[in-house]
């Protein structure tokens, strides 16, 4: 892996610097004072994994005749954003590591991989590294939490590589994820740290989140930031997924919802690129029947009945939403309307749509082995990373901090930023034997806080975005 050059480093920090300038702490609302929070943080995948293990990935036609929804195939969701333009230029991503992390990994990861490939037709990465800086993982056992995670590293691994297949991958194990602050997201700062130090990848894809309010107080959340810090001034880029339940998201339990919009961390951090998540419309060979729209299942009867067992409303939409603890960084002072003093998120977005699910693969115990659809915010953040790889094969460097550069790349109305504009994440649920709804936010021209500034058309992205960071 080829590090940054000190000129892109000292840029950098100077990025930094402008990024966070008044991006400062705020008084979370509606969650009380510092002292009254919860004491226990609960880190969340951002994955939707539907039941039914099927022998071969199922094509487009048979979901929607079987399940009344709409699945696809890693080659169609590489057409979807104008991928093949770029691969038969040698674009994809050669030279440069995918660093994913996620607590415990996949006893089965390789394996899973090298099924995925052949099916979908697509070559083994250069290499797939695990490592386990935080503390060694214990021995998988299939209890629920374990093949949670194991679901979430094989969507992780199969889909950066599905859009960056000649990038490595640097799969990035720890050892928990368990709460309180001091045992999950402490981990995964040590482990970032240790990838950022050791110079092993230039971009970090993170599928898990916890709601700002859930955690034990303001400080306890500042104080796990170190590792973004050092990536944005090192030239790291720093992905999160946005969360699965919409403008709402659940409480430290894990299960109970808040009953008014929240967001989560880290992908609220303004070093951190938070991701959304869209509905494609697409045809059976990939291309577009229609531009893409947010990501809400919460009322669609067939793709609650597919995951859920039952009709709904299930929260089944891409998180998004205001900051509580962060307020505007310098970046989003172009959109101070919608998002008003706070951080807003997300910053752009991705295929996350079960009505639209992607086709995966496992095999690891616990769970039959096989095809699965699945979706969510956790399959659009590696899909983002995957783009990443290759707009940092076009620099010839990691991109680091990109947040700056998408706010510009969308006002000046650049080809490669795609807006999205219809669709909302409102999300409605049964809690307590009442059926309740959390008001969210609607996609419309511009930036918004159900979409980001949009989604992605590879084929001119990853120029356009290199062509900023350089200056314009």
């Amino acid at each position: 892996m080829r590090l940054a050059r000190p000129a892109a480093a000292a840029a950098g920090s100077a990025l930094l610097a402008a990024a966070v300038s008044g991006a400062g702490v705020v008084t979370p609302a509606a969650g009380g004072a510092a002292g009254s929070l919860p004491a226990i943080v609960s880190i969340q995948p951002g994955i939707v994994h539907m039941s039914a293990a099927r022998a071969l990935p199922p094509t487009t036609a048979f979901c929607e005749k079987k399940f009344k929804i709409a699945c696809y195939l890693p080659k169609q969701i590489q057409r979807a954003y104008n991928l093949p333009a770029l691969l038969r230029q040698g674009i994809d991503g050669k030279g440069q590591t995918i660093v994913i992390v996620d607590s415990y990994g996949s006893p089965t990861v390789g394996r899973d991989l090298r099924v995925f490939d052949r099916e979908a037709g697509l070559p083994a990465p250069p290499s797939l590294r695990v490592i386990q800086p935080a503390g060694k993982v214990a021995r998988y056992r299939p209890t629920p939490n374990r093949e949670g995670w194991a679901g979430e590293t094989d969507l992780d691994v199969e889909y950066s590589h599905t859009m960056a297949p000649g990038a490595s991958i640097l799969l990035v194990e720890t050892p928990t994820s368990e709460n309180e602050g001091t045992t999950g997201f402490p981990q995964i700062v040590t482990a970032e740290k240790y990838v950022i130090s050791h110079h092993l990848g230039g971009v970090i894809s993170q599928s898990f989140s916890a709601t700002e309010q859930s955690f034990p107080s303001r400080k306890s959340l500042l104080d796990l930031r170190g590792a973004y810090v050092e990536a944005a001034r090192d030239g790291v880029t720093v992905l999160a997924a946005s969360g699965d339940s919409g403008a709402a998201d659940v409480k430290f339990n894990g299960y109970t919802y808040y009953l008014h919009p929240v967001t989560s961390w880290p992908d609220s951090d303004p070093l951190v690129t938070g991701v959304g998540a869209t509905r494609l419309h697409l045809t059976a060979t990939g291309a577009h029947a229609a531009p893409d729209t947010v990501w809400n299942d919460t009322y669609s009867v067939p793709t609650n009945e597919f995951i859920e067992g039952d009709k709904g409303p299930n929260p089944l939409a891409g998180g998004g939403g205001k900051s509580v603890i962060f307020s505007r960084p310098g970046y989003q002072n172009g959109v101070q309307a919608v998002v008003g003093s706070s951080r807003g998120v997300p910053d752009i977005s991705m295929s996350g749509a079960c009505d639209g699910a992607v086709d995966m693969y496992q095999s690891f115990k616990g769970q039959a082995a096989g095809w699965y659809q699945t979706c969510g915010t956790s399959e659009a953040t590696p899909e983002f990373a995957g783009i990443m790889a290759l707009a940092d094969q076009v620099a010839g460097r990691p991109l680091g901090l990109i947040n700056p550069f998408l706010y510009q790349m969308a006002a000046a109305r650049m080809r490669g930023i795609v807006d999205v504009v219809k669709g909302n994440n409102t999300v409605s649920f049964r809690q307590h034997g009442k059926l309740h709804t959390v008001r969210g936010f609607g996609a419309g021209p511009g930036y918004d806080l159900a979409s980001g500034v949009g989604t992605v058309n590879a084929r001119y992205f990853v120029f356009e975005l290199t062509k900023e960071a350089d200056g314009g």
